[in-house]
């Protein structure tokens, strides 16, 4: 029931995924407040357009840093704002880096577990699921800070046609509906172990097309 829930929540974090944008992180935030200065704020618009839920739920008119006056929305304010948003984004690169590793750790417990047998098979299993929920943990954050993140700069779009971001977020969705099988199938291996050929498959197409996600975005 445990890995279905957090199979769950982290469908719930991912679905606007591929409404999330994360270019505009190496402008720097000088460059933003030079821009908005040249015209009052009711004049130049300080957000995007477009905004995601969840980025709208703390950083839109009416967020939650917003209302407080956490966060004015000011240009001094964005400026902030958009050094917060690169210091997000690189810790999602770096988390990203994190759970990779615990994928690879995880894939040769995996293949040890297979063949592993009485107190070794126990041993190796507990260490297998403290594994599974260290990435599951490390894999959700990694996508709560993207997706958090405040809004990149209002003058900074999409590119059009192919770009490493796009591929970037097709793979995500490749990579979350992997994580999403490889948790559901472990739960239930116990019950039928049938189910391993598809726990393994699931597991190395997650590992795969994170890996490439994550090397898509380092060579952006």
């Amino acid at each position: 029931m445990r890995q279905l829930l957090i199979a769950l929540l982290l469908l719930f974090i991912y679905l606007p995924l591929r409404a999330q944008d994360t270019t505009g992180v190496v402008t720097g935030a000088d460059s933003l407040l030079a821009e908005l200065a040249d015209s009052s704020a009711d004049a130049q618009e300080l957000l995007p357009k477009k905004i995601i839920f969840t980025q709208r739920a703390f950083w839109g008119p009416k967020g939650l840093l917003r209302v407080t006056n956490l966060a004015p929305l000011t240009p001094e304010g964005r400026a902030k704002e958009l050094n917060i948003r690169r210091t997000m984004l690189v810790s999602h690169q770096v988390l990203g880096f994190v759970t990779l590793a615990g994928m690879v750790a995880q894939g040769i417990l995996g293949s040890q577990l297979y063949n592993a047998k009485g107190d070794r098979y126990a041993r190796l299993h507990n260490t297998h699921e403290g594994m599974a929920t260290f990435i599951n943990y490390t894999y959700g954050a990694t996508a709560i800070l993207s997706l958090t993140a405040p809004p990149r700069l209002p003058t900074s779009g999409y590119r059009k046609g192919f770009s490493s971001i796009k591929l970037h977020k097709a793979l995500a969705v490749v990579h979350l509906a992997g994580m999403i099988a490889t948790n559901v199938l472990a739960h239930r291996i116990d019950e039928n172990y049938s189910l391993k050929p598809y726990h393994r498959a699931a597991a190395y197409t997650t590992f795969a097309s994170f890996a490439a996600a994550v090397i898509a975005i380092k060579i952006r």
